[in-house]
C-alpha cells in the first residue's frame, strides 16, 4: 500500500484508551515525517474523543484536512457502559464519585422506559470537564482548578438509544447521535431522570458516517504498514545506507 500524505490521505485510527485525540495526531505527524522526511505536513482529526474513550478517529493529512469539517458534521455511533448509583463531577471515571445512591429497586423495564425521553431532538448541558473553549481556555482547565464555569446548553439529536445488556449497577448501551453530543452528559442525565446517579465507565466510537471502526488501523499496525509502504521511497530519498536517521520520539 502506498500513501501520498502531502496530496492528502484519510486515515481511520482505532484510538487506544489513555490517548488524547491530539496525542494521536502528533504521533502520526512524527511517524510520517520520520518515514518520508517531510519537513512540514498538515495533520488534523475530525472529532475529539475523550482520553478514556476508544474507537474510531478520522485523521486527515495534507489537502484532505479541508474535508475535516465535513466529517465532523456526520452522525456518530457509540457503544459503552454506564454505572448506576453513582455520580462524578466529570460524568465519567476521570474524577472520584461525589454521590452514591441505592440501585436494588431498579427493574429492567424501568431502565428501558427511561431511554424514551432521550430520543429525538434534546437539550443537554456539556460537562464542565470538557474541551469546550471559554474565554480562550478549555473548560476542563477551569474545572480542574475548582473554578466556576458557565456552560451553555446545546441542542443535539439522538436517533437511537438502546440498552443492550443490564447487569445492575452496570448498563451497556448503543447510541446513534448527531455531532456535538456528549455521551457523558447523556449518562448523567439518565441517572438524574431516575432520581439517582449514572456515570460513564466506558465508551467506544464505532462509526462516523459511513466509516466503521472495523476498517481502522491500530497505531501498532499503522506503524508496521508505514514502515513497509515507505521503504522503497526511503531507498530513493536516502541512497546511502549509512544516511543519518532522525531520533525524534512521539
Amino acid at each position: 500500500m502506498q500513501f501520498d500524505f502531502e496530496a492528502g490521505e484519510i486515515l481511520l485510527i482505532d484510538k487506544p484508551i489513555g490517548w488524547t485525540s491530539f496525542d494521536v495526531v502528533n504521533h502520526l505527524r512524527v511517524l510520517i515525517r520520520r518515514h518520508l522526511n517531510i519537513p512540514k505536513l498538515k495533520v488534523g482529526h475530525a472529532g475529539t474523543l475523550d482520553p478514556l474513550a476508544t474507537g474510531l478517529l478520522i485523521v486527515c493529512t495534507g489537502k484532505m484536512t479541508k474535508q475535516i469539517q465535513q466529517f465532523q458534521d456526520q452522525d456518530k455511533t457509540y457503544t459503552g457502559t454506564f454505572r448506576l448509583g453513582m455520580s462524578t463531577p466529570s460524568f465519567d471515571l476521570e474524577t472520584e464519585a461525589d454521590a452514591t445512591f441505592p440501585t436494588a429497586h431498579f427493574s429492567h423495564e424501568m431502565l428501558h422506559d427511561n431511554c424514551k425521553p432521550f430520543f429525538g431532538t434534546i437539550t443537554q448541558l456539556p460537562p464542565v470537564f470538557s474541551a469546550i473553549k471559554i474565554d480562550g481556555k478549555r473548560a476542563f482547565n477551569y474545572a480542574r482548578k475548582n473554578q466556576e464555569v458557565v456552560i451553555t446548553p446545546r441542542t443535539v439529536k439522538v436517533s437511537k438509544f438502546e440498552l443492550t445488556h443490564i447487569n445492575i449497577p452496570d448498563v451497556d448501551f448503543v447510541i446513534d447521535c448527531s455531532k456535538g453530543t456528549y455521551i457523558r452528559s447523556l449518562a448523567h442525565d439518565f441517572g438524574k431522570l431516575l432520581n439517582n446517579g449514572a456515570t460513564l465507565t466506558s465508551l467506544r466510537r464505532t462509526k462516523i458516517g459511513d466509516f466503521n471502526v472495523e476498517q481502522a488501523y491500530s497505531l501498532e499496525h499503522l506503524r508496521e504498514v508505514l514502515a513497509v509502504a515507505t521503504a522503497p521511497q526511503k531507498e530513493i530519498l536516502e541512497p546511502n545506507s549509512g544516511a543519518h536517521q532522525g531520533n525524534e520520539q512521539s
